[in-house]
């Protein structure tokens, strides 16, 4: 597969895309801490794996009806940031639940203003997923997403199929209507699809927002996937992103 650039990237945080005012991601980074259990008789360091973690900032520029108002607010609760390594269908995207712990401000000799944010994993660290979602897509009926491959699955088959269920990842921009179900679908042949069991969103109501959600950890989940929409009261329009980490691996949290 070819190298790409960082161009036509995207951030988006707790339904609010704030793409256009970010100027640079910092560390996008997690996995499990380090654990130094080197004995007395090594002359080596050993280490084992402990918590599972996850970091990501972001540099913004300042703008007083974008991100400002979003970023300034330093909730105590969790938000959920998505980085998405472009907005091509299937493109990888960066996911964190998180506390954003700062939002410091610099104001530079060369008249720029911009500010340093900081998310800090809280419960799952960070999880590298795929897009179902061309970034930001807009529904105004029930439509059935394009599939996505996320090839050939878990050992020893590696047919396909991935053992060790999958967690999905909703950001919702906007929502004008009484109710959208957003769920995540499976197919062996990415052409005949059905629900898979823990990949299906609360039903929205309205927007901004987001959610997580996750199957059983010895969920099978077929090789394509894709997203859908539907409602029981109807809707006229709904902008949202959905990503997912289907795990080839067994996964806790």
């Amino acid at each position: 597969m070819a190298k790409t650039s960082g161009l036509g990237d995207a951030l988006f945080l707790t339904g609010n895309d704030l793409s256009g005012d970010i100027t640079a991601i910092g560390n996008v980074g997690g996995g499990p801490a380090a654990l130094d259990v080197t004995s007395i008789d090594k002359s080596a360091m050993a280490r084992i794996g402990g918590v599972r973690d996850g970091r990501m900032e972001a540099t913004s520029w300042f703008d007083p009806t974008g991100s400002h108002p979003v970023l300034s607010a330093l909730p105590a609760t969790d938000v959920q940031a998505m980085y998405c390594r472009g907005t091509t269908l299937g493109n990888p995207a960066a996911n964190l639940i998180s506390k954003q712990v700062n939002y410091d401000g610099t104001r530079g000799n060369d008249g720029s203003f911009t500010f340093a944010v900081s998310m800090q994993a809280n419960g799952y660290g960070l999880e590298w997923s795929y897009l179902l979602t061309a970034g930001a897509r807009t529904d105004t009926a029930a439509t059935n997403g394009t599939g996505v491959d996320l090839g050939a699955g878990s050992s020893p088959l590696f047919n396909g199929q991935a053992l060790y269920g999958a967690q999905c990842y909703l950001q919702v921009f906007a929502f004008t209507g009484t109710d959208i179900t957003i769920k995540v679908q499976d197919s062996a042949d990415n052409t005949t699809f059905a629900d898979v069991p823990g990949m299906t969103f609360s039903s929205v109501t309205s927007g901004p927002g987001a959610q997580r959600i996750a199957t059983a950890s010895n969920q099978t989940v077929r090789r394509y996937l894709r997203a859908v929409t539907s409602t029981t009261g109807g809707f006229t329009t709904c902008t949202f992103a959905v990503a997912v980490a289907r795990n080839d691996v067994p996964t806790t949290f």
